[in-house]
């Protein structure tokens, strides 16, 4: 039977062929140059239809070999000429079916933050000091994997506990498509070992928190002068003198949903100030898309999960060396590996499922009950 791509692929491929030469002509326009907002907003929407444009347009001439060498073997007498014809059938048949996949996952909805740098941030959740602690790791396993992808990560805000963890810290990571690597990493992470302080030889069982929030831009939402109010004080902990002896600490309180964010780690205020900005912008980014999801009923939800805090996402094993995600049943036995920054085999096992559902227009996965978890 003869390959035939589906009418409906091809439709939104040749509308894609069509709209992606016209996005590159108005890149070159003075007006939208000019225009700073509309040139970002061009300048994405064509990195987005690129890689489906350049697929098509390898797919597109495959087609036409494809289809030229079907109809001389329908159509011609000659023996050498149909032997050469089913050659080249049986060559570009199955390179065409997997093209034609690779295509169909190209034009699924494409995420708007996936191009976005991250706030990440890192709290301790139930268990104290071993909360703490594994926080702090988890967080540097996230910066080794962010160093492995040539990212840049900086430091927004962060406070120690009493054991040498971290109660809560927060960094922007800046790079490639960073948001589209991490956004499977939000929810609640539970670690089971040992923990150094146990003499007993106890095994322990501690969360911690993870949220990934798009960074957000200027142009993703407006924050009015009246809706902040900005405190300055003395910041306390580490830091040097000139940080604990001047008023360089700043907290920016967003009056209309009283979300606070307190940064006190740099020596200049202005500093601190523009660190806090990004990260209340973040927040409320992310608030208002959470507000927008819940309008949408689960069963629609083509998504691994709901990333809601208090989902338990992911269990670290160390007696057994093991990790795994609950949302879709994955395992790996490195823990020592992924602590090291070795995420790339859950950032691919998510990805394709969260693809697969959507291509299937199933709803989302559902997080693995308790008894399912251990």
């Amino acid at each position: 039977m003869a390959f035939n791509p589906s009418e409906e692929m091809v439709r939104r491929c040749e509308e894609i062929a069509r709209k992606y030469p016209a996005l590159t002509d108005q890149l070159t326009d003075p007006t939208v140059i000019a225009n700073r907002e509309q040139f970002q907003r061009v300048s994405r929407e064509r990195a987005g239809l690129e890689p489906a444009a350049q697929a098509w347009e390898t797919f597109r001439k495959k087609l036409e070999d494809y289809r030229g060498a079907r109809q001389i073997l329908e159509t011609e007498n000659d023996e050498d000429l149909r032997a050469m014809a089913q050659v080249e059938i049986a060559t570009l048949e199955p390179a065409l079916e997997k093209e034609a996949e690779e295509l169909q996952l190209l034009l699924l909805p494409k995420d708007p933050n996936d191009e976005k740098n991250v706030v990440l941030e890192v709290r301790a959740g139930v268990g104290g000091d071993e909360a703490g602690l594994f926080a702090s790791e988890l967080y540097r396993a996230y910066v080794r994997f962010a160093e492995s992808k040539r990212w840049k990560v900086e430091v927004l805000s962060g406070s120690d506990n009493s054991a040498g963890g971290f109660k809560d810290v927060s960094a922007l990571i800046s790079g490639e498509r960073v948001y589209s690597q991490l956004k499977y990493e939000s929810g609640v992470h539970r670690v089971q070992r040992v923990p150094k302080t146990e003499a007993q030889g106890r095994i322990h069982t501690s969360t911690v928190t993870v949220a990934v929030l798009p960074e957000a831009e200027e142009i993703d939402l407006i924050i009015g002068p009246n809706d902040l109010r900005i405190d300055v004080f003395r910041a306390g902990g580490h830091g040097g003198q000139s940080v604990n002896t001047t008023d360089s600490a700043v907290r920016i309180t967003h009056l209309p949903t009283n979300e606070v964010v307190i940064c006190q780690d740099e020596k200049s205020q202005l500093k601190n100030k523009n660190k806090a900005m990004k990260v209340l912008r973040s927040r409320l980014l992310d608030r208002m898309q959470s507000e927008q999801d819940a309008k949408i009923s689960a069963e629609r939800r083509a998504m691994v999960g709901s990333g809601m805090r208090n989902e338990r996402i992911r269990t670290y094993n160390f007696p057994q060396g093991r990790v795994t995600d609950h949302r879709i049943g994955f395992t790996v036995y490195k823990a020592d590996e992924v602590m090291m920054g070795d995420f790339q085999d859950f950032v691919r096992a998510l990805t394709n499922h969260a693809q697969m559902v959507a291509l299937k227009g199933e709803g989302a996965v559902q997080v693995a009950s308790d008894a399912d978890a251990d």
